[in-house]
Formats: C-alpha cells, sequence, structure tokens
C-alpha cells in the first residue's frame, strides 16, 4: 500500500493532512488517539471514500478508480458492531463469502474452517445475538478472512475486550499472517498491543504522519540500565540514595518512573558496579534490564520540562 499527500477534509475538521507513507507485507500497526485520522485511511484504502487531495494504491490498484476490486481482494473487520443479532456465525459468514464470489460448496466449506481457526467452531450454530463481545470481534475476524484475502484491514479489532480477550486476539491477528502468509493493517489507539504484535509502525496523529518504521528498530535495546530498587529505613528513597551513589563513583545515573533508576551502561562492567553499589547500601533489587524504547515515546516532546526522562517505562500504555 502507498499513499501520496493524502487529504481528506471534512467542513469542520481535516481527517487527514498530505499523509504520505508506504506499507509493505507483513502485519503493520497503525497507531493514533481516537480522531486521528486511522478509520478515515481505511475508507479511503477501499474506494469507499474520495480523498481531497492526493492518492492512494492497494495491491497495485487506485483506490479512487478501482474499489470494486480492491475489495475483492481485501478482507476488513469495522470497528463497529454491525452483526445481524437473530441468525448465526455459520449462516453470516457464508452469506459474506457468497457477497464475495464463492460459490455455494466453497464458501460453506471456508465458513468451516474459518470459524474454525478464530475459535468459533463450537458454536457456529448458535444466533450471533447471544453471543459475548469477544465471540462478536471473532465472526467479523472471520467474516474478513473466509474469502481468502491478500490483505485484511482491522479497525480496533481488540476494542471492547477484556485483557485475555485482547490477548487471545492479538494471537490471532499474528497468526494471519505467519499460517496464511495475508498481509495485515490493524488500527488501534493501544501502543502496547501493537508493540507486540506488528512488524512494523505507523503512527499518525491530526491526520498527519509522525514516524513509520520496523516496530524491532524503534524499540531495539539501548545503552542503558533500568533499574529498580526498594526503599529502606536508612533509605527511605532507595532510588535517590543509588542515583547519588552510582554519581559519586562516575557513572550517569538519572531518574526513571517509580523506582527506576536508569544507568548509562558502557560495557558490562557496570554491572558489576551497580549491583555492588546496591548491595553497599542494603537495598533490595527488585529488577535490573536493558531498557528499550516504548512507542509512546513517539508522542513525547524531549525538550518539555514536565515530560519524565523515559515516560513509557513505568506502566504498559
Amino acid at each position: 500500500m502507498r499513499t501520496e499527500g493524502l487529504t481528506k477534509r471534512y467542513p469542520e475538521v481535516t481527517a487527514l493532512d498530505r499523509l504520505s507513507v508506504d506499507i509493505g507485507p507483513g502485519v503493520t500497526g497503525l497507531v493514533g488517539a481516537n480522531g486521528a485520522g486511522k478509520s478515515t485511511l481505511i475508507k479511503i484504502l477501499l474506494g469507499l471514500s474520495p480523498a481531497s487531495e492526493g492518492g492512494a494504491q492497494v495491491l497495485g490498484q487506485d483506490a479512487a478508480r478501482d474499489g470494486h476490486a480492491i475489495r475483492e481482494q481485501v478482507g476488513y473487520m469495522p470497528e463497529h458492531d454491525c452483526l445481524p443479532p437473530d441468525v448465526s456465525a455459520t449462516e453470516f459468514v457464508v452469506h459474506m463469502a457468497r457477497m464475495s464470489g464463492l460459490p455455494r460448496t466453497a464458501a460453506r466449506e471456508r465458513t468451516a474452517d474459518t470459524l474454525r481457526h478464530v475459535g468459533l467452531y463450537e458454536e457456529r450454530y448458535r444466533p450471533i445475538g447471544g453471543y459475548s463481545t469477544g465471540m462478536k470481534q471473532r465472526v467479523k475476524l472471520a467474516q474478513a478472512l473466509v474469502h481468502d484475502p491478500r490483505l485484511v484491514l482491522l479497525d480496533e479489532p481488540t476494542n471492547g475486550l477484556d485483557p485475555a480477550g485482547r490477548d487471545d486476539m492479538l494471537g490471532l491477528i499474528r497468526r494471519i499472517h505467519t499460517d496464511f502468509g495475508i498481509s495485515v493493517l490493524v488500527t488501534s489507539h493501544l501502543l502496547g498491543e501493537l508493540e507486540r504484535t506488528s512488524d512494523h509502525i505507523v503512527v499518525i496523529d491530526g491526520g498527519r504522519l509522525l514516524r513509520s518504521q520496523a516496530t524491532a528498530t524503534f524499540t531495539q535495546a539501548t545503552a542503558s540500565l533500568a533499574v529498580e530498587v526498594t526503599d529502606t529505613d536508612e533509605h527511605p528513597d532507595g532510588a535517590a540514595a543509588l542515583r547519588a551513589a552510582l554519581t559519586a563513583d562516575g557513572l550517569e545515573a538519572t531518574p526513571g518512573a517509580g523506582h527506576l533508576v536508569l544507568v548509562e551502561a558502557a560495557d558490562e562492567s557496570v554491572y558489576d558496579a551497580v549491583r555492588d553499589t546496591i548491595a553497599d547500601l542494603g537495598l533490595g533489587l527488585v529488577r535490573m534490564e536493558q531498557r528499550r524504547h516504548r512507542i509512546a515515546e513517539v508522542f513525547q516532546d524531549p525538550t518539555d520540562p514536565a515530560a519524565p526522562n523515559h515516560p513509557a517505562e513505568g506502566a504498559q500504555p
């Protein structure tokens, strides 16, 4: 997929603002806050909404002219609930397969295989209205996959799911590519989800491109250690005591989130120095690990004095 200067204006807002990005095979995460332009981009890529300026190509075809041909080769899982409550998953997915051009027998065979893949085979004859949110999301995923597309576009597929349901859905999304070779563009406003699932991350904000980069490159390990220690009666702020002691020994130590201390690690001797200093101070070591970047840091302004040194080092976003 490719966009060139893609712009979409509505009377009150510009949803996409001169967006130019290349998206290759694999699993690509499209990250942005609600209202960032993610759903608008998907509608343009599917040929369902015209761009105000610029253009987009999907699977080598022009989104403005070849929308029907694109939709024959692309699966789409919409964000919002759009399922008929009084039919079964089998009936619905067979119907969607038939609408994609599959003969009746092939549609039923593909539906059974796809519902098995998404974990709904045992529940396939129950009316969808009685399904849980997680089951409904799986039905939406199944109808996007049933016609064996080359590419699937998944719009906020984990919406409304509990943590276990999100993990299951993310696993399914990953297997779409690893098991079947289908490329995936998945949107989310939850950065940690896409960091775990995607090969490539595209970050947009206010309809503009902030970054397009391989996930492994962005989250690569840095030359610093994240060290978490406990407090003691002698050192009620253990992190501050550790920073002071390491600085006195000539190491560069800065505060992180919570009880974290971030230590520049030029070589492996720093590990020993940090361990020995913690022991000398009588502090408890909770963890010591090589620090990794987080996608959330894309949204941080490093010149903002109110921002923490490493804002995403604490809780998972």
